[in-house]
């Protein structure tokens, strides 16, 4: 596992081949930053799953109202819902969608932002200025690239547990 440099500002998920230490950036997308740890301590995004993993491209994840198995979910309305918080305004920086970056998943309304996220697989420079990027993988990206693809996946992998380090180390 990565060094854990702010305990506060780091995620840790567990998939089911092993956990992703994600840095968050709140220097750059503070909102964002602070949904992201405030639906993970409210356990919001426990077996949450990816319901649009495109090959090359990108997992999308978060979507909390549709997307776990106590909402019995409905692969059908994935990637419609978010959390019962109200949206998010863009924070649009000069980072780029890099490979293992964390970026908003979001409508057409660029302050539309509310609980979906995507983890790039590749750089995606395409999105830079139009999706906030909000944090990036600093260890286990490599379970990050085993996610089963798919729009939606037939059986789609879930976020087993999110939690922010500060809560857990």
């Amino acid at each position: 596992m990565a060094e854990i440099k702010d305990p506060e500002n780091t995620i840790i998920m567990t998939l089911k081949d092993g956990e992703v230490v994600i840095e968050l950036l709140p220097a750059v997308a503070p909102k964002h930053t602070e949904r992201m740890k405030q639906l993970a301590r409210e356990k919001a995004y426990d077996n949450v799953a990816f319901h649009r993993v495109i090959e090359g491209f990108m997992a999308q994840t978060g979507d909390v109202a549709n997307g776990n198995m106590e909402n019995n979910f409905n692969l059908r309305r994935a990637g419609t819902g978010g959390s019962a918080h109200p949206d998010l305004p863009a924070e649009f920086s000069k980072l780029p969608h890099d490979r293992g970056t964390l970026g908003a998943a979001r409508s057409q309304n660029p302050n539309s932002a509310n609980s979906q996220f995507f983890i790039n697989f590749s750089d995606n420079h395409f999105l830079n200025g139009q999706y906030t990027v909000y944090g990036r993988v600093i260890s286990g990206m490599e379970h990050v690239d085993k996610i089963t693809r798919g729009e939606p996946p037939a059986n789609p992998d879930r976020m087993i547990t999110v939690r922010v380090a500060a809560d857990v180390v």
